[in-house]
């Protein structure tokens, strides 16, 4: 069973999230949350695989939360959950270390597929995000795009061509399939790879590489 946390300051968006999750027969909501703060709290005592968190909330939002989360041992995938697709959102959600951005309206079949990507080890994009962000990066300055390149320049050879497999979106599955490799190996050289660019996850690698046009 996947373990989802849902964190939303309207208490009528949480009952409605968790009716859809609780009919998938795989995916078991522990807890709720209404706030930023309570989200961190929460994480911590019931240990959610994934976590559906509002970006507009009192006292702490999503954003913060979401960079608290990402900063604790083991971090749950978080998905940012809004009404709006505004650029700002999406660029501090991921650099804040989320791992999937959908609207609210995102349809309740494409909800509990989107847990199930997450929690796989995939980000989740909601089709117009997805397209705001690709657009924002074709917009990236020169300046960005070098400081990208040398920063993925102390990798090696092996772990650049992993690292752009996996902004390809390619599980680790697949990168071993097209580089001969086991999956235990892509493993080892996608967390060494984060490691040494001081990264949280795959979303912020593939930031990264579009950022340094390396696709």
């Amino acid at each position: 069973m996947i373990r989802v946390l849902i964190v939303d300051d309207e208490a009528l968006v949480r009952s409605g999230l968790r009716m859809i999750l609780e009919a998938m027969d795989d995916i078991v909501v522990v807890a709720e949350a209404s706030d930023g703060a309570e989200a961190i709290a929460a994480v911590s005592r019931h240990r959610p695989e994934v976590v559906l968190m509002d970006v507009r909330m009192p006292r702490m939002d999503g954003l913060a939360a979401a960079a608290r989360i990402n900063q604790t041992p083991h971090p749950p995938k978080v998905v940012m959950l809004t009404t709006f697709d505004l650029d700002e959102y999406v660029n501090r959600a991921l650099r804040a270390g989320a791992v999937g951005f959908l609207l609210k309206d995102t349809p309740p079949h494409d909800l509990a597929a989107a847990v199930r990507t997450v929690a796989a080890g995939h980000a989740m994009l909601a089709p117009p995000v997805l397209k705001r962000l690709i657009d924002t990066f074709a917009e990236r300055e020169a300046p960005r795009r070098d400081l990208a390149r040398k920063r993925l320049g102390e990798l090696t050879a092996r772990e650049q061509e992993v690292i752009r497999a996996v902004a390809r979106g390619l599980s680790n599955a697949e990168i071993g399939r097209e580089l001969a490799m086991s999956q235990a190996t892509v493993k080892a050289h996608v967390s060494r790879a984060l490691g040494k660019l001081d990264l949280t996850n795959r979303v912020q690698a593939a930031i990264l590489v579009h950022d340094a046009e390396l696709l």
